[in-house]
């Protein structure tokens, strides 16, 4: 079992401090409804919640820029929403954690991103979406571009969150990481697109088992298959690594220099995967930031992981409790 010394996590998550990560992606807002159920309705066949109380936290890339900020990070966060009351409550929520929302551009032609989630006894009833995932206009990739790059030379590290929600077009993919490739910074991507062409140059990109199966173009189905698509893909795309995140399964690290590193899952309990995967493109991110090998960040990602999903709702992780798990 690969594992790394508690004295080096020290080592590399005291180096979190400070670090300027900036996040490019889709921003939205998670609305959770907490309650209780007591009875069925009479209206139709589904349980009656009896609402209890209703928290509201930052979601997609805004999550990641939440968790950046409880390692010890400086993110900026840059995305597109719309000119509406949910912007407002963003913009609050990102104030709350001491982040700047001055990298977000104001599109009046679509709608803030938000997941309603109805939850009965830490379990998800229901979630209700309301968005658009329509591409952004010239106009919008414009001014994105333009407030990312200008950011570049102050940064540690990039994210990429692609939610597939309009942001990340083919043209603003290519300029934003073209720009930060010529600035020698680790870019770490979160895909969604079932082709992986518009995802290069990066250095590390993280499809979940079946984004990597679908982008791969095979079944993953074992070890022999899941080798294949791993080199498929770090073969198909200019980047340095490929990290399949696998669930209950942990993940596989692909590098390129040949390397298959298989890195078990450390959770203990799972309530709640959501926002799990934002946990992990952050840590990485931010270890590769602070000096880590691919392997060493992958294990700390994947401690990070373990965390957030025994807590329910959209989680973080602190540098504390992400010691406390090796």
């Amino acid at each position: 079992m690969l594992t790394l010394a508690r004295a080096r996590a020290e080592q590399l998550t005291e180096r979190f401090a400070g670090r300027c990560i900036l996040v490019l992606g889709d921003l939205m807002l998670d609305e959770f409804i907490w309650g209780r159920v007591r009875r069925i309705s009479p209206e139709a066949p589904v349980p009656v919640v009896e609402v209890e109380r209703q928290t509201l936290v930052l979601g997609g890339a805004g999550n990641v820029a939440a968790n950046l900020v409880a390692l010890g990070a400086r993110p900026a966060p840059f995305g597109v929403a719309g000119d509406d009351a949910n912007t407002e409550r963003m913009r609050a929520a990102f104030h709350d954690i001491g982040v700047s929302s001055d990298g977000i551009v104001v599109d009046a032609s679509r709608a803030t991103t938000l997941k309603t989630r109805i939850i009965a006894h830490n379990q998800q009833v229901v979630r209700a979406d309301r968005e658009s995932r329509a591409p952004v206009s010239n106009a919008i990739e414009a001014a994105i571009i333009a407030r990312f790059t200008s950011a570049l030379d102050a940064a540690d590290a990039v994210v990429v969150s692609d939610y597939n929600k309009g942001l990340l077009t083919p043209r603003l993919l290519a300029e934003t990481l073209a720009a930060a490739r010529q600035r020698g910074l680790p870019v770490c991507l979160d895909p969604k697109m079932r082709s992986f062409a518009g995802y290069q140059p990066v250095t590390v990109i993280t499809p979940n088992h079946q984004e990597a199966a679908e982008a791969a173009g095979l079944a993953i189905e074992d070890e022999a298959s899941l080798i294949e698509a791993g080199r498929r893909l770090l073969g198909a795309i200019d980047c340095r690594a490929v990290l399949i995140t696998r669930g209950e399964e942990g993940m596989a690290l692909f590098t390129d220099g040949g390397e298959v590193t298989r890195i078990p899952t450390v959770a203990r309990e799972v309530y709640d995967v959501t926002g799990a995967g934002d946990t992990v493109i952050a840590t990485l991110a931010l270890a590769l930031a602070a000096g880590a090998s691919f392997a060493e960040a992958a294990i700390l990602a994947n401690h990070a992981a373990g965390v957030v999903v025994g807590k329910v709702g959209t989680a973080t992780v602190t540098r504390d409790e992400l010691l406390e798990t090796l």
